[in-house]
């Protein structure tokens, strides 16, 4: 009767370690629409007038979730370098043209912020956009400019 519990037991574990496992794999690549290089941005969201991406500043667009949803729509920016770096007056746009300028905000290493479409209390770790619907659409393309108006970040919504 042990013999039995015991394998009952390990099966359970197993199923269940390879049920979440493929949860977690599928929600991962559901997710993850990674930060985008010009190449990788279809051709018809570029023109001859799109500025050079600069990647002197280790900055990206990390995701943007809940597109299409006013309440839910996030973008994720993450600083990877040591020196802080002063958002204020940087833009997050989409390819409709739509802006958001960034309040005064400093990131430092490690750093990151979320801007939310919905309306909201800015935080130091939270601001939000005020928008009344939607910005962000499968497909979309988001770009980040700094203050000169410099290419920054790019990311495609999967």
């Amino acid at each position: 009767m042990n013999r039995r519990l015991v394998s009952y037991v390990l099966l359970n574990i197993f199923v269940s370690a390879l049920v979440t496992g493929t949860i977690l794999f599928f929600y991962d690549r559901s997710q993850r629409g990674g930060s985008a290089t010009p190449g990788d941005v279809p051709t018809a969201a570029l023109s001859a007038s799109t500025p050079v991406l600069q990647t002197d500043i280790p900055i990206e667009i990390i995701s943007i979730t809940g597109a299409g949803t006013l309440g839910s729509e996030v973008a994720l920016i993450r600083y990877g370098g040591a020196d802080p770096v002063t958002l204020t007056g940087w833009r997050l746009t989409d390819s409709q043209g739509n802006s958001f300028t960034f309040p005064s905000l400093t990131l430092y290493e490690g750093g990151a912020v979320q801007v939310n479409s919905t309306s909201g209390s800015d935080t130091v770790v939270n601001l939000f956009w005020g928008r009344s619907e939607p910005v962000w659409e499968s497909g979309d393309v988001a770009s980040l400019f700094d203050a000169q108006g410099n290419l920054r970040a790019l990311y495609r919504i999967p």
